[in-house]
């Protein structure tokens, strides 16, 4: 669903506990456009594959934009100004609601009819858009232009459309923890597509740790992070690009021009207490300069973030100031 940056690497090292009995039981499988993995540790399996395709089969239902039935897709073709909305798609987009006013408007799921203008939906472009084309489209887009009222989303313009990519993994993966714990595990770690959650410890007591690796030309070692009971992601602008006016440009696009964001920012990784503000909040940050970025995440309560950005050809790195706090040192 969406293009991460550089690896996260996952450290599962599994140490047998024979006085606890409990063993680590793992999970994977294909879906929303990549992979998921579940692990957790318990005395007997209490959680089956079928079950959890179940669940990211449900929130596929309500708001993959590659399931042509789905609630997201009803909502961004039909000729009606409003449609009922699940559970999951209500708690999604009031969060996206929350996000957009926190990032002064740089988070924005009503920006998918300029994605597919620019080429970054799912149809290619022969040519990027006059500024005629862009102009038209931006004038129905904003987040101004939609609204909940009690299960219905709602829109001023019957062209507008949404997409909740940017967040709607991140929910998946807390949907998913929320599961586990609800079936009794208290030791987990959930990843979908690179959005990671953990809570409690593996067999034995050792901590999850997650390893995040710097780009190519960075000589530093990986940091490896300890966030337990928070969420992990990370979002990159190096895969889906092109070139426009002979500077690169790249899938995150401006919600109040038009036009792809260009800045030195290459990857963001936020640690978040939740996978759907994380996997939000990555987007924001991508769109910020390295010193914009560092001072919003020391705004946010619980929201860090790793900045790693080109100046003169070399790759820089910020950090908020509570990030190394979860370095292992």
């Amino acid at each position: 669903m969406r293009y991460k940056s550089w690896t996260i690497l996952l450290f599962f090292g599994v140490v047998c506990s024979a006085m606890a009995q409990q063993t680590t039981f793992f999970l994977s499988g294909n879906a929303q456009g990549t992979t998921y993995q579940v692990q957790y540790v318990a005395e007997n399996a209490m959680v089956i594959k079928v079950s959890v395709d179940s669940i990211i089969d449900q929130i596929d239902q309500s708001m993959s934009l590659y399931q042509p039935h789905s609630l997201i897709c009803m909502f961004n073709r039909e000729l009606q100004y409003h449609r009922a909305v699940d559970t999951h798609m209500e708690k999604v987009i009031r969060k996206a609601i929350e996000v957009h006013q926190q990032s002064g408007g740089l988070f924005d799921i009503t920006v998918k009819p300029l994605v597919d203008l620019w080429g970054f939906g799912s149809e290619r472009i022969k040519q990027f858009p006059q500024k005629e084309a862009v102009d038209s489209v931006l004038s129905f887009v904003g987040m101004e232009n939609i609204w909940l009222e009690d299960n219905r989303l709602h829109k001023r313009d019957l062209r507008i459309a949404i997409d909740l990519n940017g967040i709607a993994q991140g929910y998946t993966v807390d949907v998913l923890a929320q599961f586990l714990e609800v079936s009794g595990i208290e030791n987990y770690l959930v990843e979908l597509g690179g959005e990671i959650r953990t809570k409690g410890t593996k067999v034995g007591g050792a901590d999850y740790e997650i390893a995040i690796e710097r780009p190519n030309g960075e000589q530093s070692s990986s940091f490896v992070l300890n966030v337990p009971g928070r969420a992990v992601t990370t979002s990159g602008n190096y895969r889906k690009q092109a070139y426009y006016q002979d500077r690169k440009i790249h899938h995150h696009i401006n919600p109040k021009t038009g036009y792809p964001i260009q800045n030195s920012v290459v990857s963001a990784t936020v640690i978040a207490p939740t996978a759907m503000e994380a996997d939000a909040y990555d987007n924001v940050f991508m769109a910020l300069s390295p010193s914009e970025g560092k001072a919003l995440a020391n705004r946010l309560p619980g929201i860090e973030v790793y900045l790693i950005y080109e100046e003169s050809g070399v790759f820089k790195e910020a950090f908020s100031d509570g990030f190394r706090d979860f370095v292992k040192h």
